[in-house]
């Protein structure tokens, strides 16, 4: 099923998949636009990532979302490309997307004809990374995501329909499609940021992506979450504890020991190219989020006082 097409067609070129045929969806009107209902949000699957990075309403009241929709790709692609396309995309590897004839000649994957990781030599499971840039905002937003097949239609969280395996990375049957994608109320005015490293300042898919949000009540930050993308088969959710007082700006330095800290569980292997700009930039990056919005104090604070009790 196509529904921008901006990676499958390519993928397709590259006999990474020969379906025998193709159903394009873009004529379902029902499947596109962004409805407010009661402070709650309802996006269509096929709504064009422009459409939401250009929405007035969720830049005030989902910023982090509007700020991740404009880092993928091109302003080009973006008008093509859809969110229901991004949270679905294909995981990637640089043994997997080349052309048949570099396969050929390197040798199948798990992922596509053949049974060994290059990534992993001698391991079962695939570590193909998930490099969609919206996922780790909407874990952020802790969106939900409506699923419909033959069966009916079904709602679960975003954070349950990746399964981490690079090979059969999420779970959505070959006849099932999803529909819509719910942000909730209680999500709504968080302030966030969502950074991105790649190559070039365009185009590319992420080497690392981070999503950030705070909520203030009362003078003190009530609830913060964060998000990664590109470092795993499938976008990660970090555990985030409520701040009950703020930090000093000295202890900032512990942020960066604890992330550094982390960096081992989610620096990729050969999967990747570039691999010397991801291990020694992709975890402050998540330092570059918190620095990035220390004018506001809320996810320096935050994150600062999260390091001290992890």
């Amino acid at each position: 099923m196509l529904a921008g097409g901006t990676d499958l067609i390519p993928s397709m070129r590259q006999k990474l998949f020969e379906p025998e045929y193709v159903l394009d969806l873009r004529g379902v009107a029902q499947l596109r636009g962004i409805r407010l209902e009661g402070g709650a949000v309802e996006i269509g699957a096929l709504t064009a990532l422009s459409a939401i990075e250009n929405s007035a309403y969720l830049r005030q009241h989902f910023p982090v979302l509007t700020q991740a929709a404009a880092t993928v790709a091109s302003p080009v692609l973006r008008n093509m490309g859809t969110l229901g396309g991004n949270i679905c995309l294909d995981t990637r590897c640089l043994w997997y997307n080349q052309s048949l004839t570099w396969r050929k000649g390197c040798g199948f994957c798990i992922k596509k004809d053949g049974d060994l990781c290059h990534v992993a030599p001698g391991g079962t499971k695939c570590w193909a990374a998930f490099s969609g840039d919206t996922p780790p905002a909407l874990l952020c937003l802790k969106a939900e995501i409506e699923i419909a097949g033959p069966n009916g239609t079904r709602r679960i969280p975003l954070q349950e329909f990746y399964t981490g395996d690079g090979e059969n990375y999420r779970k959505l049957l070959p006849n099932e499609l999803v529909t819509r994608v719910f942000l909730s109320a209680e999500s709504a005015d968080y302030r966030g940021v969502y950074r991105k490293l790649r190559v070039r300042g365009s185009i590319d898919y992420p080497l690392a992506g981070v999503a950030v949000v705070m909520k203030r009540s009362n003078g003190h930050v009530s609830d913060a979450r964060i998000a990664m993308t590109a470092v795993n088969p499938a976008p990660l959710t970090v555990r985030v504890w409520s701040i009950l007082l703020p930090i000093e700006d000295a202890k900032i330095c512990r942020v960066r020991e604890k992330l550094m800290d982390a960096s081992a569980s989610v620096t990729p292997g050969t999967e990747r190219n570039s691999e010397s700009i991801f291990s020694s930039n992709s975890m402050f990056c998540s330092t570059d989020v918190v620095n990035g919005s220390i004018s506001n104090g809320e996810v320096h604070s935050a994150v600062t006082d999260l390091s001290a009790t992890m």
